[in-house]
C-alpha cells in the first residue's frame, strides 16, 4: 500500500490574522497561530504555525517589543500575499501541512 504524502502544499489561507498575545495570532476561525522566529540573511520572514492554544494560556499582554516589531494585523489580499496594518504587502512563501501540522512563511515584499 502506498503512502499518502505526509506535507501538502495548501491554497486555501486564513482570511485575517490578529495579534492575541505574545506570539500568538488568531485567525478567523479562532484558530491560534505561533510566530516563529526565522534567521533570514536581509528578508525580513516571518514563519507562522497553526497551534490549538487554549484562550487561558496565552499572555493577553503584548511586549512592546512584540508591537513594534510583528505586525498586529494582516488581511488576505489577492495574488497570494497579505496586508499588514502599516498597509505593507507580505508575499506568502509557503502554506504547507505536514504531519498534520500547518506552518506559512510569509516575506515582506521590497516595494511595500
Amino acid at each position: 500500500m502506498a503512502q499518502l504524502p505526509s506535507k501538502v502544499h495548501l491554497t486555501s489561507h486564513p482570511i485575517s490574522l490578529t495579534i492575541r498575545g505574545h506570539s500568538v495570532y488568531e485567525d478567523e476561525n479562532d484558530r491560534t497561530w505561533l510566530h516563529v522566529d526565522m534567521d533570514t540573511e536581509g528578508d525580513r520572514k516571518v514563519r507562522l504555525r497553526q497551534e490549538d492554544i487554549p484562550s487561558g494560556h496565552i499572555s493577553h499582554t503584548t511586549s512592546l517589543l512584540t508591537l513594534t516589531t510583528m505586525p498586529w494585523l494582516w488581511t488576505l489580499h489577492p495574488g497570494n500575499k497579505y496586508m499588514d496594518y502599516q498597509h505593507r504587502f507580505w508575499r506568502i512563501v509557503h502554506h504547507v501541512k505536514e504531519n498534520g501540522v500547518e506552518e506559512m512563511i510569509l516575506e515582506l515584499m521590497g516595494d511595500s
